[in-house]
C-alpha cells in the first residue's frame, strides 16, 4: 500500500502509475518522477505532460503522452541541438569544419563529418635528444660525423626542415650522480659536469652550424644504469619558444639511449627526502639548462603521452638491444610512434630514422583534449583502418574523411551529470589531428535547464485549495494536505466510507488502501496490478490474443483493452484498416464479399475460394476435373461412358490463350500416352460458372517401331559377349593396380592438434575395378634408437590396454552419440557381450570397457585390457573374425580393424568397387613425456584380398610439442544462471607457464537453448596481458516471451561455450567448453535430470508459496556470507534459510529464520566451500525450497607452520624444513624464515636476517654462514590470500647436533625442559612455552668387542660412560604392559650395560589414537600411536583376541559400489565375525557393517560417491573381543554430471586410484657390499598389487642406475641387494604397480660404513618427496652378525600435510659375568 508523505504529499495515484504494467525498458514510468524537470533528466527520450485533467503517468514516452490523451502543446520535451560555426577570418585551413556547437541530453549521442586534408609534403622538425653517460662516447663520436648524412635525409623528405639537439643524463643528486666535488668536476676523464637536461642546439635550418656546434660536445656520466630521460622529453614539449618548434611542422623527436628510464615517484623513493610531483612547466634557463631537476619528480608515461599530444610532438625510440624491451612497452603507450634497434655504436641512425618516418607519414591520430568529464568523443572512418594504438592508417594528398561522435554520458561516478560541477558538464572540445596546426573546437555542453512550466509556478494556489503550489499542471501539496487538489488533510483521511464499492464490505476491494476517500491500489514490484475506483479490475484479466494481453496492441484499463491508434476490438485483435482484404486487382473481397476486423467475409462459400474471395487455382482443381474432360472431350479415363455425371461446359478450341483468371492444366491419356490440355474459369462447385476449354489437338510421340525390338536384344547380347571376351583378355594380361599412401611425410604441432589421430590418405591406382584390402601398422617414438629393442625388454606380463575399432553392418543414428539413450545401451551391451565371448579365450583377457560409437559407417570404439604378450593373439583372432564377418552374433564389415597397444597399432582398410582414396586412421600416441620432437613411421605391410600392388609403402609424421606458455580453460565445465541475471558472466582462467601474451576465441553455440530467443550470440578474442590471469565470457540473456510462459514450454534451456584458436603459445586447459544452464524463475521444471527430486507447486493463488526467485550469495569475509533473494510471488510472511558445508550431508544442516529476502551467515569456517538453499511460509506452510547455491568464505590468515625439522650439515650450516600450516585457511603463496641470535635466556641479541620462500611447495631453505658454538632462534610463518600468519619458532645449537650431512635429521619441538636434556645429545634449547612433544635426534650406535670375550653396544658419540636417559612424549600410554614408560640405563666403567626391562618387542603395527579435521582447508592430519607385540609377558594380545586381517582387497563394481575383501587373521580361537567401518576421507557420518558369518569374508558396500576419497577399517571378532584394525583408503574414479556432481553419468567408465606408495623401508646389512631391502604393501593399495619396481643408483652419480622388477602382492616384500661398494650413499626407490600403472615413489638412502675392528653400521634416511604415506618413521632392526648395526629414518606426507615421526630401537647383547649372553632391550618409541 501507498502511504502518505509528510512533503510534499502525494498527488492522487493515477498521477503515478498507468493502469497496466509498462514495458521493462521505459525508464520514464519506472522513474516515477515528481517534477518536470527530475522527468526530462531520466532519460532522453522522456518526457512530461502539464494538462491539469491528465490522469495516467506524467513522465513517460512523447508517444505515450499522446496516445493516452495529453495534447501536443502540453508536453514538455528537450531536444538537443547541433550546429555548425564557420569562422569567415581564415583564409586557409586542412580541417573543416572548424567550429561545432552541440548540446545534449544526458545519455544523447550526436555525430558529424569532419574533414581532414595531409600534403604529400610538410615542413618537418626535428630534434634529437641523446643520452650523454660515459656509456654512450661512442655512439656521439658517430654521430658528429653523420651531420652532413642527417643533411641529406631530411632533404629527401623535404625542402623545409629545421634540426636540432639536445642532451640528458640525470638528476644531478645522490643516489643517481656521485656526489664528490672532483666527480662533479670530471666525472669521467675528459668529460663534462653532470647535468640533468641541456638544450643544446636550437631547432635551425642550417645544417654547418648544427655540425659544428655538434663536434664541441663532450660526454659526462652518473652512477645508476636508468637514466632521467623523462625530464627531458617533458621540458623539450613545454618548452616550445625556446626548443623551436614551428606551428605548421611535423614535430619529431629522436630519443636515442642504451639505459631505461626513472619515472614518476623514482624521485620520492630512491633521493634523499620528498620531492614535489612535476608541475610541467617549462624550466629552462638562458643557457637551456634543466634547474629543477632536483626540486621535482619525473614526470609518470601517462603526463608524457597527454604533453607531446597536446604539442603534436611524434617521438621516435632508438635504442640498443639491451634496453629494448622497455621501450617496446613504452611506446604502445603513444598514439603514433617508432622504435627501432640501434647499434652500439649509433651507426645505423640514419637509414633507423629513415624507415621511422616512413612508418610514421602512413599514420595520423585525431585527439580531443580538454574533453569535459561528463562528455565522452570517438573517432572512426570509413575510409582508413584503425591501429591498435587507435591512429588511422592514411594516404597522403588526398581529404580524409572521419566521422566524429561526441556523446553525454548519465552518471559519472555514481553521480547524475546534472549534479555535477558546471565546469564538468560543458566545455570547449579541442579536436586535433597529429601533425598538423589546425584543429576543430567543439562547444559542447549537457542540457541541465530547468522546465519552463516550473518558472510560472502559482504559489498556494485555488486550485489546490490555498493548500498547496500548482505547478506544470498538478498541485505540490503543502505539509499535512494531500490528494489531486490538496482537499483533504491528515485528520480527515480516516473515513473509508467513500472506498468501498456499493455491494462490497471491503475497502478499495481489499487490493488497496483508502486515502483521502480515493483508492490506492496496490503494486506487484514496481507494475500496477489494479486499477479502477475502488480497484476492482485486475489489469491482467482483459481479453488477449495469441496469448498476448490486448494483443500487445493495447492497454488493459478497468477490465477493458484500450486499443492503439490502427486497432479495434475487445482484444485489440482488429485492425481498422481494409489492408488485408484487398484482393488481387485492388479491390475490396473481389466485391465478392465484406472486410471485418481485417477478413473477407465472403458471400457465397466454397474450397476453392481463397482469403480475398477470390478463385485459388491450383493442382487440386486440375485433377478434381480430369476424368469428366477426358470422358467429355475424348470419351476415355476413369469415367468413359458414364459421363452424364459430370456438369462441366467443355468447349474445344484449337488454340488455349494464356489469361490471368483461368488455369492452365495438362495430364497424359493412358490410352494412347497423349498429352492433352485444357484451361479452367469459374469455380467448379458452382456449376453455372464452370467453364472448360480443351485444345483439340494432342501431343503423341513417334509412331510404333516394335520391330526394333528383337534387333535391339541381339545387339546387346552380341556387346555383352565382346565385352566378356575383352575381361577374359585383361585378365590374363593381368592388369595391374597399385595401392599406396598418399604422401611420404607429415608435419604437425601437437598445439593446433584437436585430436589424437590423423586421418592418412591412400590412394588407388589403375583399374578401380575389384575389391582390395590392405594391412597396415604404425610404429611410436621411431626416432629413438632402439626403440623396437626397448619395446621387446618390456615385461610381457604388463597389462596394457589396447584399443579395438571394428565397422557395424548397420545404419548410425543420432541416438548412438548420446551414451544414456536406450538405443546406444542396447546397442553397447551386444557388442560387449560378443566381443568379451570372443576374447575371453586368450589367456588374461579383461573384459571390454569406454565402448562408444563414431559417425563413420557405425565405428564401434572399445578398450581391451590384456597382458603385453597377447598383442599377437589378439590381432589374428581380430583379423579371423572380421573376415568371417561376425563376433558371434555381432556382424561387422569385412575389411575394416584397427589394434592399438601402447606404442603400436594395427589394421586393415579396404578399397571397395571404384573407390579411390581412403583415410588410413592411425593413432599418435600423445603423451606428457613426449620428446620436443618425435617421429612415428605409418608402414603398408601387404594387401591380404585383391590384386593391388603396394606403391609407396611408408609414411613418416614428425610431431613438434611446443612448450605451452599458458594454460586457458574455464574454472568449471557447467553453469546456472537465472533470466534475472540479464548476463551469464563466465570466468576464464589462465595459468601462467612463461609470462607473456596470451589470446583465446570464445564462441556460443546452441543447444536446447536458441540464439535470439534465449540468449544473445557472443564471439570475440580474450586478450591476456602479461600478468592477467582472469578475464569474463559474458552473454547477454534474453527475456521469457509471453508465448513461451503461456504455452508452459519447460524444456532446459542451455547452450554451451567453446574455446577455440588459442595463440601467443597458449594452450586449452582441462575444460575447454562449459554448459550454460538458463534457469527460468517461478516455473515448475518439467525436464528433470537423474537424481533430481521433482518438486509440483500447487497453483492456487491461496496454497503454497513458489521458490525464491534468483537466490544468490556473496561473501563478505572469511567467516561471513550475505545471501539474497527475490520474493516468490504471494505475500510470504517470512524465509527459512538452511546452510551447511559443502559435503556435508543436508541433514547436518543450520536453520535460521528472517523476515526479509536476504539473510547474513556468520561464525563460518574461513576458504570453506558452502552450500545453502531458502523456502518463504506463509500461513498455509512452507513453500518450496529454491536451487542449492554454492559460495566459498573468504581467505583468513594461515595457522603456524608445522613442525621444525633441521638437517645439521655442519656447525655452520643447516637445513631447516618444515610444514604446511595445519589451517591453511586458503590457499598459501609463500613462507618467511626468520632467524637471529639468541642468549642464554633466550633473548635476541643481534639483527634478525629473513629469507622469502616464494614457491610454496619448496618448504625448505639452507641457511649457512652461521657462528660457531652460537644458539640461534628459528621463525617460520606462511602467507595466503588473506595475509601472514603466527610464527613457529624453535631454537637450537648447531655445534652441538651430530653432523651427518643430508642423512641425519631431527625435529626441533618446543617444549624439552632443561632436566630432560639426556634425551638427545648435546645441549639442545628449548621454547619457553610449555609443550609435551619432546626433540628427539638420531643416535647412532656402533658394535664394539670388548674384553668380555663378546659384543657390546655403545653410543658412538657419547662413549662407555654416558649415561642417557630416554623420556618419552606425553600421551603416549603410561601402562608397563606397553614399556612406554620404561627407562634404560647405561652404568659402570667397565663397558657392560645393566638391563633395566626384560620385556623383547619385534613386531609392530598402527592404531588410530587421535584424528583431527580441519575445516576450509583439504589437510587431514592422523596421528599414529603404535600397538607392540612379542611373546614376553605383555607382549601380545589377551590369548584368543584375533589378529589384524593380514590383507585388504578393493574391487570396483561399478562408479558407486566397491567390494571390499580380507583374509582371515590368526586367532587361537574361533572367528565370530566382522566389523567393516567406513567413511569420507576428509569426515563425515560414519557406517558399520557387522557381519555375524565367520566364513564370509567379502561385503559390497554402495551409494559411494564418485572421485571421493573413503577410509576402511575391518577388524575380527572372537568371544575374547575384538582385535585390531585394518585400514585401507580408496577413490572411485568416474565421470560425473556437471549439473550433479556428486552422481556419475550413466555409462561412464570408472576406475580404481594409482596405489599410494610403499610402506617403510627398511634394511638390514649381510656384508660390507650387500644388504637386505624390505618394505610393507601400500597404505592403498587401490587395486590389486601386481608387483614393484625398484630402483638402485648411487646418491652423488657414478655408475648406471638398476632397476629390478619384483612380482607379487605379500603384505611385506624382501629384496638382497648384492654388489654394493663401502662408504657409498646409495638412493633407493620402490613404486608399487596395479593396473592402472605405477604409483608414487618411497625412497630412501643408505650407507654401509665400514670401520676399525670389523664394524660395519649402515647409515640410512629416507625422503619421500611424492608425499604419500602415512608419516615419518626412525626404524632400527636387530643384527644377525657382529659388527652391523642399522639405523633408518623416514620422511614423507600426506594431503599436503608433513606429519613425522621418529621410531628408534636400541639392541645391544652383552655378557654377564657368568658368561651368559642376556638379551638387553629393544625400545621402540614413536612421537606423532
Amino acid at each position: 500500500p501507498i502511504h502518505p508523505r509528510a512533503e510534499p504529499a502525494l498527488p492522487p495515484l493515477t498521477h503515478f502509475f498507468s493502469a497496466f504494467s509498462p514495458p521493462p525498458d521505459n525508464r520514464c514510468v519506472q522513474s516515477r518522477a515528481k517534477s518536470c524537470s527530475e522527468c526530462i533528466r531520466v532519460d532522453k527520450e522522456c518526457s512530461f505532460c502539464t494538462e491539469e485533467s491528465f490522469d495516467e503517468p506524467r513522465c513517460d514516452l512523447r508517444e505515450n503522452l499522446l496516445r493516452y490523451g495529453c495534447r501536443e502543446a502540453s508536453i514538455v520535451y528537450m531536444r538537443g541541438e547541433m550546429r555548425t560555426d564557420i569562422n569567415t577570418r581564415l583564409q586557409r585551413t586542412q580541417v573543416a569544419p572548424q567550429g561545432m556547437f552541440m548540446r545534449l541530453r544526458a545519455g544523447e549521442e550526436m555525430s558529424f563529418n569532419m574533414d581532414v586534408f595531409q600534403p604529400l609534403e610538410s615542413p618537418v622538425d626535428l630534434y634529437i635528444l641523446m643520452d650523454f653517460s660515459y656509456s654512450m662516447s661512442d655512439d656521439l663520436d658517430n654521430l658528429k660525423s653523420m651531420g652532413h648524412n642527417l643533411a641529406d635525409f631530411l632533404q629527401a623528405l623535404t625542402s623545409n626542415y629545421t634540426i636540432g639537439f639536445g642532451k640528458f643524463v640525470d638528476k644531478v643528486s645522490s643516489p643517481q650522480t656521485d656526489m664528490r666535488p672532483e666527480k662533479l668536476r670530471e666525472p669521467w676523464n675528459n668529460a663534462d659536469s653532470p647535468f640533468s637536461f641541456k638544450n643544446v642546439i636550437r631547432l635551425t635550418s642550417n645544417i654547418n652550424y648544427f655540425s659544428q656546434e655538434l663536434r664541441k660536445e663532450r660526454i659526462s656520466g652518473n652512477l645508476d644504469a636508468p637514466e632521467g630521460g623523462f625530464d627531458a622529453i617533458l621540458q623539450t614539449a613545454v618548452c616550445k619558444d625556446k626548443i623551436g618548434w614551428r606551428k605548421d611542422s611535423t614535430h619529431l623527436l629522436v630519443f636515442s639511449t642504451e639505459s631505461a628510464f626513472h619515472y614518476e615517484a623514482d624521485g620520492t623513493n630512491v633521493l634523499a627526502g620528498i620531492l614535489a610531483r612535476n608541475d610541467e612547466k617549462c624550466h629552462l634557463d638562458s643557457r637551456g639548462t634543466y634547474v629543477y631537476d632536483t626540486k621535482q619528480d619525473y614526470p609518470s608515461v601517462p603526463t608524457l603521452v597527454r604533453l607531446l599530444g597536446q604539442h603534436n610532438i611524434i617521438p621516435i625510440f632508438a635504442v640498443t638491444n639491451h634496453s629494448y624491451s622497455y621501450y617496446e612497452k613504452l611506446h604502445k603507450y603513444f598514439p603514433i610512434s617508432e622504435i627501432g634497434v640501434l647499434q652500439e655504436d649509433s651507426s645505423n641512425i640514419v637509414e633507423l630514422l629513415r624507415t621511422a618516418f616512413e612508418r610514421i607519414r602512413s599514420k595520423m591520430d585525431i585527439r580531443a583534449d580538454y574533453v569535459p568529464k561528463a562528455l565522452k568523443t570517438e573517432f572512426s572512418s570509413s575510409m582508413y583502418q584503425k591501429t591498435e594504438s587507435g591512429s588511422f592508417n592514411i594516404t597522403r594528398g588526398e581529404v580524409g574523411k572521419f566521422k566524429v561522435r561526441v556523446k553525454a554520458l548519465e552518471y559519472v561516478g555514481g553521480q547524475h551529470v546534472c549534479s555535477l560541477p558546471e565546469k564538468d558538464r560543458q566545455g570547449v572540445i579541442h579536436v586535433k589531428p597529429t601533425s598538423l596546426s589546425d584543429s576543430l573546437e567543439v562547444r559542447a555542453s549537457v542540457v541541465c535547464d530547468v522546465c519552463p512550466c516550473e518558472q510560472h509556478a502559482v504559489f498556494s494556489s485555488p486550485k489546490c485549495n490555498f493548500h498547496g503550489d500548482f505547478i506544470c499542471g498538478q498541485c505540490i501539496c503543502h505539509k499535512g494536505w494531500q490528494g489531486d487538489t490538496c482537499h483533504c488533510s491528515a485528520e480527515l483521511s480516516s473515513n473509508k466510507t467513500d472506498c468501498i464499492r456499493p455491494g462490497d464490505d471491503k475497502v478499495c476491494s481489499g487490493r488497496g488502501e483508502c486515502l483521502c476517500g480515493k483508492c490506492q491500489c496496490n503494486l506487484e514490484g514496481q507494475a500496477q496490478r489494479f486499477d479502477g475506483d475502488f480497484c476492482q479490475y485486475d489489469v491482467l484479466q482483459c481479453p488477449r490474443t495469441s496469448g498476448f494481453l490486448c494483443n500487445d496492441r493495447g492497454r488493459c484499463s478497468k477490465g477493458a483493452c484500450v486499443c492503439e491508434s490502427g486497432w479495434e476490438g475487445p482484444g485489440c485483435e482488429c485492425p481498422t484498416s481494409n489492408d488485408t482484404c484487398i484482393d488481387s486487382r485492388g479491390g475490396i473481397c473481389n466485391n465478392q464479399g465484406r472486410c471485418e476486423c481485417g477478413r473477407c467475409i465472403c458471400d457465397k462459400a466454397s474450397v476453392y475460394i481463397s482469403s480475398t474471395c477470390e478463385i485459388s487455382y491450383s493442382l487440386a482443381i486440375c485433377e478434381s476435373i480430369r476424368d469428366c474432360v477426358q470422358c467429355q472431350a475424348w470419351g476415355t479415363g476413369n469415367r468413359r461412358g458414364n459421363c452424364s455425371t459430370c456438369h462441366l461446359q467443355v468447349q474445344m478450341v484449337e488454340e488455349l490463350k494464356k489469361e490471368e483468371a483461368s488455369e492452365h492444366c495438362s495430364f497424359q491419356d493412358e490410352e494412347d500416352d497423349c498429352t492433352y490440355h485444357y484451361t479452367l474459369k469459374g469455380d467448379p462447385s458452382i456449376l453455372p460458372n464452370a467453364t472448360v476449354q480443351v485444345q483439340k489437338k494432342k501431343e503423341c510421340p513417334p509412331g510404333s517401331f516394335l520391330w526394333l525390338i528383337p534387333l535391339l536384344i541381339f545387339l546387346i547380347l552380341l556387346l555383352g559377349l565382346l565385352l566378356l571376351l575383352c575381361w577374359r583378355f585383361c585378365a590374363c594380361c593381368k592388369v595391374s593396380r597399385t595401392v599406396g599412401f598418399k604422401e611420404d611425410h607429415y608435419m604437425l604441432r601437437q598445439s593446433l592438434m584437436s585430436t589424437d589421430h590423423l586421418d592418412t590418405p591412400m590412394v588407388r591406382s589403375g583399374s578401380l575395378k575389384g575389391r582390395d584390402t590392405v594391412r597396415w601398422k604404425i610404429n611410436n617414438n621411431v626416432h629413438k634408437q632402439g626403440f623396437a629393442s626397448h619395446a621387446a625388454t618390456a615385461n610381457p606380463k604388463d597389462l596394457i590396454p589396447y584399443g579395438l575399432s571394428l565397422r557395424l553392418t548397420r545404419l548410425f543414428t543420432q541416438n548412438l552419440t548420446k551414451p544414456e539413450s536406450r538405443e546406444c545401451e542396447q546397442l553397447r551391451k551386444e557388442v560387449e557381450e560378443n566381443l568379451n565371448d570372443i576374447y575371453k579365450h586368450i589367456p588374461g583377457c579383461h573384459k571390454l570397457q569406454q565402448t562408444k560409437f563414431r559417425q563413420d559407417h557405425t565405428i564401434v570404439d572399445t578398450v581391451l585390457t590384456a597382458p603385453r604378450s597377447a598383442k599377437t593373439d589378439i590381432i589374428k583372432v581380430t583379423e579371423k573374425h572380421v573376415s568371417h564377418e561376425a563376433f558371434n552374433d555381432l556382424k561387422v564389415s569385412p575389411g575394416y580393424y584397427t589394434v592399438t597397444s601402447d606404442q603400436d597399432a594395427h589394421g586393415m582398410v579396404e578399397f571397395q568397387e571404384a573407390v579411390e582414396l581412403v583415410d588410413v586412421r592411425v593413432p599418435l600416441f600423445i603423451r606428457e613425456d613426449d620428446d620436443d620432437e618425435k617421429q612415428l613411421q605409418v608402414e603398408a605391410i601387404d594387401v591380404p584380398t585383391g590384386i593391388a600392388e603396394i606403391g609407396r609403402r611408408l609414411v613418416n609424421i614428425t610431431i613438434i610439442k611446443e612448450q605451452a606458455s599458458s594454460l586457458i580453460t574455464f574454472l568449471q565445465p557447467a553453469y546456472s544462471h537465472s533470466r534475472f541475471d540479464k548476463v551469464a558472466k563466465i570466468p576464464v582462467l589462465r595459468e601462467i607457464i612463461d609470462n607473456g601474451k596470451s589470446q583465446v576465441t570464445y564462441r556460443t553455440r546452441d543447444l536446447t537453448a536458441k540464439d535470439g530467443r534465449d540468449y544473445v550470440f557472443a564471439e570475440g578474442d580474450l586478450i591476456f596481458q602479461p600478468g592477467e590471469t582472469r578475464k569474463e565470457v559474458q552473454v547477454s540473456l534474453l527475456e521469457l516471451t509471453e508465448i513461451d510462459t503461456l504455452l508452459h514450454n519447460c524444456q532446459l534451456k542451455q547452450f554451451a561455450i567453446d574455446l577455440l584458436h588459442p595463440k601467443y603459445g597458449a594452450k586449452i586447459g582441462r575444460y575447454p567448453q562449459t554448459t550454460v544452464t538458463i534457469a527460468d524463475p517461478g516455473r515448475e521444471a518439467k525436464f528433470f535430470l537423474p537424481g533430481q527430486t521433482v518438486r509440483r507447486e500447487r497453483g492456487s493463488p491461496k496454497g503454497r508459496l513458489g521458490a525464491p526467485l534468483n537466490p544468490n550469495a556473496q561473501a563478505l569475509s572469511s567467516r561471513k556470507i550475505r545471501f539474497s533473494w527475490f520474493p516468490p510471488p504471494g505475500k510470504p510472511l517470512g524465509y527459512k534459510v538452511k546452510y551447511w558445508i559443502q559435503g556435508d550431508p543436508e541433514s547436518e544442516a543450520r536453520l535460521i529464520d528472517v523476515k526479509s529476502p536476504s539473510a547474513e551467515l556468520s561464525n563460518l569456517y574461513p576458504f570453506c566451500d558452502y552450500e545453502m538453499q531458502v523456502c518463504a511460509y506463509n500461513a498455509v506452510g512452507e513453500g518450496v525450497y529454491s536451487d542449492i547455491v554454492h559460495c566459498r568464505t573468504l581467505e583468513d590468515v594461515p595457522s603456524e607452520p608445522g613442525r621444525l625439522a633441521f638437517n645439521v650439515v655442519s656447525s655452520t650450516v643447516t637445513q631447516l624444513s618444515w610444514a604446511e600450516p595445519a589451517e591453511t585457511n586458503g590457499e598459501i603463496t609463500a613462507y618467511e624464515v626468520s632467524y637471529g641470535l639468541v642468549n642464554e635466556d633466550n633473548i635476541p641479541i643481534g639483527p634478525v636476517k629473513k629469507v622469502l620462500v616464494e614457491d610454496p611447495k619448496k618448504r625448505m631453505v639452507l641457511i649457512e654462514n652461521l657462528r660457531e658454538s652460537q644458539p640461534y632462534r628459528y621463525m617460520v610463518k606462511a602467507r595466503n590470500g588473506a595475509g601472514w600468519g603466527p610464527e613457529r619458532e624453535a631454537t637450537i645449537n648447531l655445534a652441538t647436533q651430530p653432523r651427518r650431512p643430508l642423512s641425519s635429521e631431527f625435529i626441533a619441538l618446543p617444549g624439552w625442559g632443561a632436566g630432560e636434556a639426556g634425551a638427545v645429545p648435546g645441549d639442545f634449547l628449548h621454547h619457553p612455552s610449555a609443550s609435551s612433544h619432546p626433540a628427539l635426534s638420531t643416535m647412532l650406535i656402533t658394535l664394539v668387542k670388548g674384553a668380555c670375550g663378546a659384543s657390546c653396544f655403545l653410543p658412538r658419540e657419547t662413549g662407555a660412560e654416558a649415561q642417557p636417559s630416554i623420556h618419552l612424549p606425553h600421551g603416549v600410554p603410561s601402562s608397563t604392559e606397553h614399556l612406554l614408560n620404561g627407562r634404560v640405563d647405561f652404568s659402570g666403567s667397565s663397558g657392560t650395560l645393566t638391563r633395566a626391562t626384560n620385556t623383547s618387542y619385534h613386531q609392530m603395527s598402527s592404531h588410530v589414537q587421535q584424528e583431527h579435521r580441519v575445516m576450509g582447508s583439504s589437510s587431514l592430519t592422523r596421528d599414529y600411536s603404535t600397538m607392540m607385540m612379542g611373546h614376553g609377558e605383555y607382549s601380545r594380545l589377551p590369548l584368543g583376541v584375533p589378529d589384524t586381517p593380514t590383507r585388504l582387497v578393493f574391487s570396483a563394481l561399478g562408479p558407486t559400489s566397491l567390494k571390499v575383501s580380507w583374509q582371515e587373521p590368526h586367532c587361537e580361537k574361533e572367528v565370530q565375525g566382522y566389523s567393516v567401518q567406513y567413511q569420507l576421507l576428509n569426515g563425515g557420518e560414519v557406517h558399520r557393517l557387522t557381519i555375524p558369518n565367520p566364513g564370509q569374508n567379502s561385503v559390497v558396500v554402495e551409494d559411494l560417491l564418485p572421485n571421493h576419497s573413503y577410509i576402511f577399517k575391518v577388524k575380527a571378532q572372537s568371544e575374547e573381543g575384538w582385535g585390531p584394525e585394518r585400514e585401507g583408503v580408496i577413490t572411485i574414479e568416474s565421470q560425473v554430471d556437471p549439473q550433479s556432481p556428486l552422481s556419475p553419468v550413466p555409462g561412464s567408465p570408472f576406475t580404481l586410484s594409482t596405489p599410494s606408495a610403499p610402506g617403510p623401508l627398511v634394511f638390514t646389512a649381510l656384508s660390507p657390499d650387500s644388504l637386505q631391502l624390505s618394505w610393507e604393501r601400500p597404505r592403498k593399495p587401490n587395486g590389486a598389487i601386481l608387483g614393484y619396481m625398484v630402483t638402485c643408483e648411487m646418491l652423488h652419480g657414478g655408475g648406471e642406475p638398476r632397476n629390478i622388477y619384483v612380482e607379487g602382492d605379500n603384505p611385506e616384500t624382501t629384496l638382497t641387494v648384492p654388489h654394493l661398494s663401502e662408504n657409498i650413499p646409495y638412493k633407493f626407490k620402490v613404486q608399487a604397480k596395479t593396473t592402472q600403472g605405477f604409483g608414487p615413489e618411497r625412497e630412501g638412502i643408505i650407507t654401509i660404513e665400514s670401520q676399525d675392528g670389523g664394524m660395519v653400521p649402515i647409515s640410512h634416511s629416507s625422503l619421500d618427496p611424492h608425499f604419500s604415506g602415512k608419516g615419518f618413521a626412525l626404524t632400527a632392526k636387530p643384527l644377525v652378525a657382529d659388527g652391523m648395526l642399522m639405523t633408518t629414518q623416514r620422511v614423507e606426507s600426506a594431503s599436503s600435510t608433513l606429519t613425522k615421526q621418529v621410531t628408534k630401537e636400541f639392541v645391544s647383547r652383552t655378557v654377564m659375568s657368568s658368561g651368559t649372553l642376556t638379551k638387553q632391550m629393544e625400545r621402540q618409541f614413536y612421537e606423532a
